[in-house]
């Protein structure tokens, strides 16, 4: 079986993290590989022919690669992992989670309360700054069952949502009914994110907690400067902080 591999001359600009550019260069030598073998302009094989010369197997067979190689895909939802363990990296504390909801990110930084009785417990990337900060209830959202339970009795004033799920597909009927929301996942051009700036919902993703439980109070650094594109792109930390109250 062919090594994945980085190929910087033959297709121009490099992907910055090794696995993507790998990825790109194997998906683009099979297109390459079955252009040729179609004959043909290049519009006819992307407008007709594409469809059924490069198939759901191919793309299989190049992420089974990946997998062989040793690489675990980032999760975006808790669901993935628990559907596909061998394919995603391992969640921390997930465990812990399957009990009571707590999520508990061994990266997440954390300080004693300060004067306020505020407990840093963790971070995460501002989508849009706030003139205030966001003050609520923290609840865990990780399932469809939970979004049907809220959709059905309602969502309980002050929820400050803590959800896996980036592409914001699960928590979309009812986003608009949360206080605040803290994303484990993503970054600030998530789906999850865009819906969250379309409602002017403080919302922080990629996110990193520890130590906060269902029904505690938290408050999000919703006030902090917005995470840029430049900031994803350069590596520049731009964290706003995630407080539990009452410590």
């Amino acid at each position: 079986m062919a090594k994945l591999y980085i190929d910087s001359d033959k297709y121009g600009e490099r992907a910055k993290f090794p696995t993507v550019e790998a990825y790109h260069s194997a998906v683009k030598d099979l297109v390459r590989k079955r252009l040729d073998q179609a004959g043909g302009d290049w519009a006819s094989f992307v407008f007709d022919k594409s469809l059924t010369l490069i198939t759901a197997d191919d793309l299989k067979a190049i992420e089974a690669r990946l997998l062989k190689a040793g690489h675990r895909f980032d999760y975006s939802a808790i669901i993935s992992v628990q559907e596909r363990p061998e394919a995603y990296k391992p969640v921390p504390g997930l465990g812990d989670a399957a009990k009571d909801y707590s999520f508990e990110h061994p990266d997440a930084p954390t300080a004693p309360a300060d004067a306020q009785g505020r407990a840093l417990s963790g971070v995460g990337d501002n989508v849009v700054k706030h003139p205030a900060n966001t003050t609520g209830i923290a609840r865990y959202v990780r399932t469809s069952a939970m979004v049907m339970d809220y959709l059905t009795k309602g969502v309980p004033p002050d929820t400050i949502a803590i959800i896996d799920d980036s592409g914001g597909t699960l928590t979309a009927p009812i986003i608009e009914r949360f206080k605040g929301i803290i994303c484990m996942g993503g970054s600030t051009r998530s789906h999850l994110g865009i819906l969250a700036r379309e409602y002017g919902i403080p919302c922080l993703m990629n996110s990193k907690i520890k130590g906060i439980k269902e029904g505690d109070t938290v408050e999000l650094e919703s006030s902090a400067a917005a995470k840029t594109a430049e900031a994803y792109q350069t590596g520049k930390e731009m964290t706003a902080n995630i407080w539990k109250h009452g410590c």
